[in-house]
């Protein structure tokens, strides 16, 4: 029995995440906790709101679901690794934000990191198995979001709504914008480098509209593994949640003799400058990822409250960036004064916008 500990219950990620739990027995889920809303008999130990890490404690869980939006994921991600709990981790702002932090304590725990994220986890089992010295190159699949194919023009005036509608993916709000403005890819690709390692000259992004291929590992012999599947959240969920076992899920096999095409291309970094300025971020290390990820936290926050239009987005973030002056963060607590700060800048910027 595999004691589960789901944090972020009642979004995307937890929904699908109480699916699967609910079809395996070997799954107990001991604790779950959401942001607001009410869990009272989800599981033994439940919490809304609070020091996610206070729930930990008490649960003691063997695996750790962190499916929180955003920053406010991150204690509980150290608090796994610190202590060498399996953790599944959707919650990628946590590598952002605290990359560097996040791997010396994962060094320290010794335990497994288990990507949720569609592309990291298909990295993650392409790269099973291989040594890191026959790796070439990462390649990060987007499907490109609503707005594929629209200048630059064409998006100054887009709503919330249109926003929201992905063409290939059920997701939360935050996430499904960030996917509108490539920032989602930016966030993976620092994300990327963190988990496996990866030089970011190493790390690729493509646009693949169909969302089926969902990441490609290319080795030095020339020879490339892909990871090919529905869009479905179940999968990666299922992966990282009862592994090493590979379980059933109800998602159907990929069905090749429907006439499968397979397209690439270029992602469009003038119309979508989010992604370069997230490479530019995480090259640059230091406090820029977490600035980068604080500061579109809070513009996509303004674009959905009609604060701000669509592409004051990556103005927000890009302005926020050149306003950065800081040393590294030596621990969480100077990770968090950085934070806040990054997100006066850009609340400063978004309201002047």
């Amino acid at each position: 029995m595999k004691r589960i500990a789901l944090l972020g219950a009642t979004g995307s990620i937890g929904r699908q995440a109480l699916e699967i739990i609910r079809a395996h027995p070997e799954l107990d889920l001991v604790a779950a906790a959401s942001g607001s809303q009410p869990i009272d008999d989800l599981a033994p130990l439940t919490q809304v709101g609070g020091d996610l890490t206070e729930l930990l404690e008490r649960s003691q869980p063997d695996n750790v679901l962190n499916a929180v939006v955003g920053f406010a994921g991150l204690p509980a991600t150290l608090w796994a690794l610190e202590r060498g709990i399996d953790l599944a981790l959707a919650n990628k702002e946590s590598l952002v934000a605290a990359g560097d932090l996040a791997t010396a304590a994962r060094r320290r725990g010794g335990g497994r990191l288990l990507p949720v994220d569609s592309e990291h986890s298909a990295a993650y089992q392409c790269l099973d198995g291989h040594e890191a010295d026959t790796v070439h190159s990462l390649v990060l699949t987007a499907s490109g979001g609503p707005f594929r194919g629209r200048s630059r023009e064409e998006l100054a005036d887009v709503t919330p709504a249109e926003a929201l509608a992905h063409p290939t993916w059920s997701m939360g709000p935050k996430i499904t914008v960030d996917s509108a403005t490539l920032a989602n890819k930016g966030l993976e690709l620092i994300e990327a480098h963190f988990l496996f390692g990866l030089d970011y000259d190493r790390i690729e992004v493509v646009i693949h509209p169909t969302s089926t291929v969902h990441a490609l590992v290319r080795f030095r012999d020339g020879a490339a593994l892909a990871h090919l599947g529905y869009p479905d959240m179940r999968v990666p969920i299922s992966f990282a949640l009862t592994y090493p076992v590979r379980s059933e899920t109800p998602v159907p096999p990929l069905d090749l003799s429907c006439g499968l095409t397979l397209e690439f291309e270029p992602p469009d970094l003038a119309t979508f400058p989010l992604l370069a300025l997230a490479r530019r971020a995480g090259e640059r290390g230091g406090p820029y990822p977490c600035a980068f990820n604080a500061a579109n936290e809070v513009a996509v926050a303004a674009f959905l409250e009609g604060r701000l239009p669509f592409l004051g987005i990556a103005e927000t973030v890009e302005e926020t960036l050149a306003s950065v002056d800081r040393a590294p963060a030596r621990d969480l607590d100077e990770l968090y004064q950085m934070d806040a700060e990054a997100r006066r800048l850009a609340e400063r910027t978004a309201s002047a916008a």
